[in-house]
This record gives C-alpha cells, structure tokens and sequence, in this order.
C-alpha cells in the first residue's frame, strides 16, 4: 500500500511542472506580458477570553530566487492562456497554491533588470495582478526545492516587499479592493 502512495505522489507531482522558455510569451509594444496575484486568506483573531473577534487578512509572499526580499508570484503570460489561466498557474507553480481568482487589481509597469530579450531589449514588463483567494495550499508544486512561502499581514507585506511595483500593487490594488469589498458588503 505505501508503495500506490508514492506513485500518486509521484504523479502528481510529474503533472504539476514548471513552464520555461519563452516561445509562447505574450509581447505587446516591447512590453513582456506578466500574469501575477496576490494570494490572500483570512485568519481569525483572539480576543483575551478566546473569542473570535474580528478576521485578519494574510497574503501570501515567496522568496525571490535572485536577492534579498518577498514576492508575490508572477510570470509570463503566454499565447495559449488567458492572463487569469496565466495567474492562476504562477500561483501554483511559484507558490503551490490554488484558489479563486475574484478580481483583476490593475496593471503595474516594472522594468526587469534579469530578463531581457530581442522582444523587449530594455526589459519592459507590464503585469496583471488578480487578487486570489486561497483554497488550498499544495505539499509539492513545481518550484518548491527554491521557493518557501509566508503568510504576513498586510504592515508585514509591505515590510518585507521586494519591488516597488509590488507594494503598490498590494497597497493601491489590494487593500483598495479588500476595503470596497468589504464596505460595499456590510
């Protein structure tokens, strides 16, 4: 029996791999289309008697494989997807996790200083960022052997945040969402 186990596990995991290269990368006006989220969950608080006072919001970072600080995950969108397929699968892949895609947080115009090529010599990217709510987190995903996830508070986020471009879209896209939808509901 231990041994259908692992051949699950093992494939499972052989489903689950990584894109590379870039023969199906989306370009527009020597932009690099990027599909990114910023996946969220809710925990409760405790007040002092036990009693769940109120829900906190985490969002889910990973660390960058290039340098210092957290990212959200992201990656090219390619021809054969829409950009929220493309969102959904850098969730996966970078993150291992897998949830709803609720709304689309805006687009965020970054420069990469690692990935140019002929299409875009200067580097430029613009990314789609969707806020995802997570409903499962998997114990194996493709980029799991480079990529450690945390789960921060939003103050937490901001902190530790790698890009520029990525706190502005958690603070300008995300808490502004997070907040319409939650006023707009009561």
């Amino acid at each position: 029996m231990g041994s259908v186990g692992c051949c699950e596990k093992q494939g499972k995991m052989s489903e689950l791999v990584a894109r590379t290269g870039r023969q199906q990368q989306r370009y527009e006006d020597g932009c690099r289309l990027v599909a990114g989220c910023i996946p969220f969950r809710y925990r409760n608080s405790e007040e002092s008697d036990g009693t769940d006072s109120e829900k906190i919001v985490e969002v889910l970072m990973i660390n960058s494989t290039s340098g210092p600080g957290l990212l959200f995950p992201k990656g090219g969108w390619e021809n054969d997807e829409t950009v929220e397929e493309a969102a959904r699968r850098e969730a996966i892949e970078e993150a291992g996790v897998k949830g709803d895609i609720l709304d689309c947080l805006g687009y965020y115009d970054f420069k990469s200083k690692t990935l140019q090529d002929d299409f875009s010599p200067e580097g430029l990217c613009k990314a789609a960022m969707f806020a995802l709510l997570v409903k499962e987190e998997l114990e194996y995903w493709p980029e799991q052997s480079t990529r450690q996830r945390s789960w921060l508070t939003i103050p937490e986020a901001l902190d530790c945040c790698r890009h520029p471009w990525m706190r502005q879209a958690l603070e300008e896209g995300f808490m502004k969402w997070h907040a319409s939808r939650t006023t707009g509901s009561e």
